[in-house]
């Protein structure tokens, strides 16, 4: 039951006086959480928070007026100039002067005689909006607020400025925002009193007013106090949730996965090389794990090419040496069958029958696929979601690997739980997460890392170039592949649009066929699966020797004598991205280059990140500057893809209330389980207020 001290926020929107359907369906568009299946409530309008604001103690004088900027003038009224008549395409505009130039004001199908009465000859009025400059002259088009000098006194001197969408005006938003602020009641306190006297926070309903009331322009900086309580609620909800879903995996009695190491022993002696360091200490702890009766949940990250699927296949050689099979999604096909690839060839060496599973599996072939899967015949079974669909039955699923976790939702990590009976489940991702990120998308799991490169890996030399040296470029790659090399060359889209103005894979491709001709190939997201895998073999196998592609080689396609990557209008992808693109080279034993291309003038933070690579290769630091460049929704795609997509929090800001918040949960949760005591209660509300009540479900579902 949600408690009803809540209810006033789950209220719709359109209870608010002035809220109608049409201005509610605007408002789905600015609310910081995706309500596409709903209607906006007042609980979802209250973290619509202000973006900047509107400073009207400023008041330059037309001439010294910043242009771009939204300023407040003071002006004596000249003349009004209607368009011709008939001719509606004109704006109306009303010239007006003060003692250090003249303005026009602008107003496309303005009304004469309401603007006669707003501002009339002769009279000085007060003005604010942003100011430009149209021909060398001053002007500014529709002002936000006009009023006579006599009135002024109305304007408010500090306003804050919403994020907006098309139909919806600053001053409709401001009135409904401040509508719902006004329904926010008084709620039980679940902070810890201690915290609150320390960081000087004021309580949750008079932390969101000082924030769409402020009173001076820092208060809704993030860094303020009051924004700085509403983001530790925030997290806290978010680790309160991971640690009672954690509670709930593991309470899901897993059953320990001993055996006698003979198949995994069979497994190493395969291997054409030693495991490093880190895989050695990952394949330990996850042994132990798998050896306890709690459920394993455990997340493995390695950079690219840190060789994660080796240290998968040796905790799926434990699981066969337990009777039981092992399950491996991965988020594309490629992807699927490049893991197959590796993991086939070792494991039948160690007497493991193993099957890929896709979405291209069909008839006879497919049958025999899933009879293997439901007797238990096959051991290990590699594949795409089709994995965990239904009518795909495992005879006893003991152990659930998922490749890239990022790309699928808590959801399907359910969904895979459900096929067997409380399956052990290992998470890998090559997409190095700084650590805070790991809290927030991974807080219900334990982590493994891989630091080291496999013995034989070369460093790759990056290095940047400007687009209007291309010429120079083909050159030195038709010298390259004269001496055998093999070259990807990645574009930022499949064809060319019309909105984005950038070289596509397939213009790229017809640009540099005619100086390579039947040596260079084309792969992108839009093939059928077939041709794409046609074009990566022939690439493999040497037929062809320049990819053209688009990021959809980003993750996991291996073809070890690759030793040149150009990426081109680098600057439109973001450091992960980057760096996920660069690790498909300098994977043999021949040094590898890394050409990122940018289009003259880069901005400051494309040229920062386009820096921050060509000078380490380290995936974690590289992942570290990147929130810091670009905040927690980019860096894990998009918002809904399973990270959690923040409302007030921003981790670039406030990483360091991410680790008290996560220890404040395990805390809470460690003496009050069932979240019974007060506080426990008043928690309740906050999991509520940031939509995180499957969590309290959970806990009815004991």
């Amino acid at each position: 039951m949600r408690p009803l001290k809540l209810d006033p926020l789950f209220a719709p929107a359109t209870s608010l006086e002035g809220v109608g359907l049409k201005l509610s369906a605007l408002l789905k568009n600015i609310v910081p959480v995706d309500v596409s299946d709903r209607e906006v409530r007042i609980g979802d309008l209250i973290f619509v928070l202000p973006h900047g604001m509107i400073d009207r103690r400023n008041r330059p004088g037309i001439a010294y007026a910043p242009e771009g900027g939204i300023v407040t003038l003071e002006v004596r009224i000249d003349r009004h100039q209607p368009p011709p008549s008939g001719n509606r395409s004109v704006p109306y505009r009303v010239f007006a002067h003060d003692d250090t130039g003249e303005l026009a004001l602008t107003f496309f199908r303005g009304h004469a005689a309401w603007l006669e009465k707003q501002l009339p000859e002769g009279e000085t009025v007060v003005v604010s909006g942003r100011m430009e400059w149209f021909n060398g002259r001053p002007n500014m088009v529709h002002p936000d607020h006009m009023a006579l000098l006599s009135d002024a006194a109305s304007l408010p001197l500090l306003e804050p400025v919403y994020p907006l969408t098309a139909g919806l005006s600053g001053k409709v938003l401001r009135k409904a925002l401040s509508a719902a602020v006004d329904r926010v009641p008084v709620l039980p306190e679940w902070l810890d009193p201690s915290l609150m006297s320390r960081e000087r926070w004021l309580s949750f309903d008079n932390a969101l007013r000082a924030l769409h009331r402020f009173e001076e322009p820092e208060d809704i900086a993030p860094e303020s106090p009051a924004w700085r309580r509403l983001a530790y609620d925030e997290l806290l909800a978010s680790q309160v949730a991971l640690a009672l879903v954690r509670s709930r995996m593991r309470r899901l009695a897993g059953r320990p996965l001993g055996g006698d190491g003979r198949i995994v022993e069979a497994v190493k002696a395969a291997l054409p090389y030693s495991l490093t360091n880190s895989q050695a200490k990952a394949v330990d702890e996850i042994q132990v794990d798998l050896a306890d009766p709690e459920r394993m949940v455990r997340l493995l990250q390695g950079d690219v090419g840190a060789g994660k699927t080796v240290v998968a296949l040796l905790a799926m050689a434990r699981a066969a040496e337990a009777g039981g099979q092992s399950a491996l999604m991965a988020p594309t096909e490629i992807l699927a069958r490049q893991h197959f690839a590796t993991i086939g060839p070792l494991a039948e060496k160690a007497d493991l029958r193993t099957a890929v599973l896709t979405g291209r599996e069909k008839g006879n072939e497919r049958a025999q696929i899933l009879a293997g899967m439901a007797d238990g015949s096959i051991d290990i079974v590699v594949g795409t979601h089709a994995l965990f669909q239904e009518g795909v039955a495992y005879k006893d699923l003991v152990l659930a690997i998922v490749d890239e976790q990022h790309r699928f939702g808590v959801h399907q990590r359910l969904a895979m739980t459900a096929k067997g009976t409380a399956p052990d489940m290992l998470v890998m991702t090559a997409t190095p997460i700084p650590r805070t990120l790991v809290l927030t998308a991974f807080g219900d799991m334990d982590v493994s890392r891989l630091t080291e490169k496999p013995v034989g890996r070369q460093p790759i030399k990056t290095v940047t170039l400007p687009l209007d040296r291309i010429d120079e470029l083909v050159e030195r790659m038709r010298a390259a592949v004269s001496e055998g090399q093999k070259i990807y060359w990645i574009c930022p889209l499949v064809e060319e649009s019309e909105e984005i103005k950038l070289m596509s894979a397939e213009d790229r491709f017809k640009k540099l066929q005619p100086l390579f001709g039947d040596r260079i190939g084309l792969v992108h997201g839009r093939m059928k699966g077939a041709d794409k895998d046609a074009a990566m073999a022939a690439f493999k196998q040497g037929e062809t020797r320049i990819l053209i592609a688009t990021t959809v080689i980003e993750v996991g396609v291996d073809v070890p004598d690759a030793t040149i990557i150009v990426i081109e209008h680098a600057e439109r992808f973001g450091l992960a991205q980057l760096h996920q693109l660069r690790g498909r080279v300098g994977r043999g034993s021949k040094p590898s280059t890394c050409v990122l291309l940018y289009k003259d003038p880069a901005g400051e933070t494309a040229r920062k990140r386009l820096g921050v690579l060509r000078d380490t290769e380290d995936g974690f630091l590289i992942a570290e500057e990147d929130l810091k460049l670009r905040g927690e929704g980019e860096l894990m795609g998009t918002k809904q893809s399973g990270t959690p997509g923040f409302r007030v929090a921003r981790l670039d800001v406030h990483s360091d209330l991410l680790e008290i918040a996560r220890d404040d949960a395990r805390l809470l949760l460690q003496r009050d389980p069932e979240l019974k005591s007060e506080r426990g209660e008043a928690i309740r509300h906050l999991l509520y207020l940031f939509g995180r009540d499957e969590a309290v479900r959970l806990l009815r579902a004991g």
